[in-house]
């Protein structure tokens, strides 16, 4: 793996995101090999759940690699955007519970990340957030259709346009996470969850994961919009300046056009 570490510690498999210089900002490559590791875990008999965390102390994922797709057309945009859903519905639909060991930043993409992970624990230094609107594009990888399902509607809609990001204790009374802890006892109050959950009968929890998901997944029409809107930003002269002044470390000047 050239992006991520495995490690199997007794009956879960900890994957961590391994680009602490990007901060773990997600690629392709990442996501490539995300669907690997989760076929080849789903096939280990031994395993009754997986942890999913970030290099360093900096940050669980601080969103997509920008300057992978900041000169991406709408085509290269939607594929892109629907290559992230998958493996991101893969994640939400596993039959093994996975949690979201969130280390510092979880943004954009790597909000999304933890979102489609079963549980989220999250350190007292973890900020969660949408800023896509700062590069004048919006959520890809299913922000905009999650996110309300865990903080109400409202709330997601003002974190979307505000780019507001939230701190661990912030999004824990939202709901957005199930527990706040220091960061040294991130990986220990995680591990401790899944070794409760490895004691019950493997395959009630697979139809417990299997109905809860089946109660929240709705239909794909709204996942099918984002992946349009997403590809559609990318014509735009703000998606153009806003990844601009990104990459550049300024303020970004939007006209609308």
């Amino acid at each position: 793996m050239e992006t991520l570490l495995i490690e199997q510690d007794g009956s879960i498999l900890i994957v961590t995101l391994n680009r602490p210089d990007k901060l773990n900002a997600l690629n392709r490559k990442v996501f490539e090999e995300l669907a690997k590791v989760l076929d080849e875990a789903e096939r280990n008999s031994s395993l009754r759940g997986l942890i999913i965390t970030g290099a360093g102390n900096k940050a669980f994922a601080a969103g997509a690699d920008i300057s992978e797709f900041a000169h991406y057309g709408p085509q290269e945009a939607a594929a892109m955007s629907r290559n992230g859903q998958r493996v991101m519905d893969r994640i939400e639909q596993y039959p093994l519970p996975i949690v979201a060991a969130v280390n510092g930043y979880a943004l954009g993409g790597g909000c999304e990340l933890a979102m489609a992970c079963h549980l989220r624990i999250a350190s007292d230094t973890a900020r969660l957030g949408q800023p896509e609107i700062n590069l004048g594009i919006i959520p890809g990888y299913g922000g905009t259709q999650r996110l309300p399902a865990f903080v109400g509607r409202a709330k997601a809609i003002e974190l979307l346009l505000t780019a507001d990001m939230l701190t661990a204790q912030e999004a824990y009374q939202l709901g957005l996470v199930n527990h706040v802890v220091a960061s040294e006892e991130l990986l220990a109050k995680s591990k401790a969850i899944l070794q409760k959950i490895a004691e019950k009968p493997p395959l009630a929890v697979r139809r417990i994961l299997a109905c809860v998901h089946a109660a929240t997944a709705g239909n794909r029409s709204g996942f099918e919009l984002e992946i349009a809107e997403f590809a559609a930003c990318m014509e735009t002269e703000d998606f153009r300046e806003g990844t601009q002044a990104f990459l550049e470390k300024r303020k970004p000047r939007f006209t609308g056009r």
